[in-house]
């Protein structure tokens, strides 16, 4: 499974000798291919057969083949002067900006004149995940969904091998704002590419946070030049599963700044029986994670006008999940299939919470709930 990658971890050489990429904090943004790979190298049919059991006979490995940088983006901050009143960033160094741009963009070009849509799906991962890590559970998310779409892996400096416990955890809080503006950076280049009809972006845990702010940052800036976010971004989904983000601070930057209206639908995916989303409730003092809450008890924090409006002019919907998962609970999305198969029908259908092809429980407003047992 080829996929495509854009990251600024910095590059180093693994154990075996092979390029690969560590944790560390790079000023640029590299992008490249990846290849995944499966043990023993199963045929399609044995490949296809495999994945649609339920209770399976062989299990897969997965392996990194090779990766391969392609090109490079100049560091940031880009050099810049204040010219009557104004902020105005060297043009050379614009210009060789546009150029590695090109060339990236010239590399997804590529891939979808072979793929079956004009389609992109963006993958962020969470805290603690290496480059592999992520290209795997990219690989699987593009599989289920049919290969039909440019699969494309954002990797930002997370999991420090030195660092661990608490420690590590907050290397990769601050990772997760270092990325911000790198990821702002690749989504509107993403938008300058008029082959790509739709962008999906699914976020998983510390990511979710990423890709909040550098989404309301574009967004707002997109706005800022009288343009429309909707039609100069296309981004069709954004979906945050089991997200690591306060509550209070996901009604601000999310629904105060109407963020979602940027983007056609967003969806929320929590699971009261998350227990990595209890342990980040502790660390911050107990205050309300939006990855465990439950339907009823966000409902308790809102004003009746205030659900009223949310339901009526949101894109946002938050979908609660109270079967069972992991040992951890919090990879249900692509590891329970009832979230997953949710997951795979809202990218490849496009279809709303509650319709036919996706019919949840409804909870009210923009609240709905995922039972085990759910249509997959």
């Amino acid at each position: 499974m080829k996929l495509l990658y854009a990251t600024d971890r910095e590059p180093r050489k693994n154990k075996d000798g092979s390029f690969g990429y560590g944790s560390g904090r790079s000023t640029s943004v590299a992008f490249g291919t990846a290849t995944v790979e499966i043990k023993g190298q199963p045929t399609w049919d044995e490949f296809a057969k495999i994945s649609l059991q339920s209770k399976r006979e062989t299990k897969l490995q997965m392996r990194m083949g090779s990766i391969s940088e392609k090109g490079r983006l100049p560091p940031t901050p880009h050099p810049a002067a204040f010219i009557d009143g104004e902020i105005r960033v060297s043009p050379g160094h614009m210009a060789k900006v546009y150029e590695v741009e090109a060339q990236m963009n010239s590399g997804i070009s590529s891939m979808l004149s072979e793929s079956p849509r004009n389609e992109v799906i963006i993958y962020v991962h969470g805290y603690n995940n290496d480059f592999d890590d992520a290209a795997y559970q990219l690989a699987e998310l593009w599989h289920f969904l049919g290969r039909k779409h440019v699969p494309i892996l954002y990797t930002w400096p997370a999991g420090h091998e030195g660092i661990s416990g608490l420690r590590g955890y907050n290397y990769d809080r601050e990772s997760s704002e270092f990325t911000i503006y790198h990821l702002k950076q690749f989504i509107k280049s993403l938008g300058r590419l008029d082959e790509i009809e739709k962008i999906h972006i699914i976020a998983h845990s510390r990511g979710t946070d990423v890709v909040v702010n550098a989404m309301r940052e574009v967004i707002m800036e997109t706005r800022a030049q009288g343009k429309d976010p909707q039609v100069e971004l296309r981004i069709a989904n954004i979906i945050l599963a089991a997200p690591d983000i306060s509550y209070d601070v996901m009604l601000q930057r999310v629904v105060a700044e109407h963020t979602v209206s940027g983007v056609e639908q967003a969806t929320v995916y929590s699971s009261p029986g998350d227990k990595a989303i209890r342990i980040s409730e502790w660390l911050y003092g107990g205050f309300t994670r939006v990855g465990k809450m439950e339907s009823g008890e966000v409902k308790s924090k809102l004003t009746e006008e205030q659900i009223e409006y949310i339901g009526t002019h949101s894109s946002i919907n938050l979908i609660e999940f109270t079967g069972k998962s992991d040992k951890v609970g919090h990879s249900y999305f692509s590891s329970n299939r009832a979230v997953s198969s949710d997951l795979v029908t809202l990218i490849n259908t496009g279809a709303q919470a509650g319709s036919p092809e996706r019919p949840m429980k409804h909870m009210g407003a923009i609240y709905w709930v995922i039972e085990d047992g759910y249509p997959f």
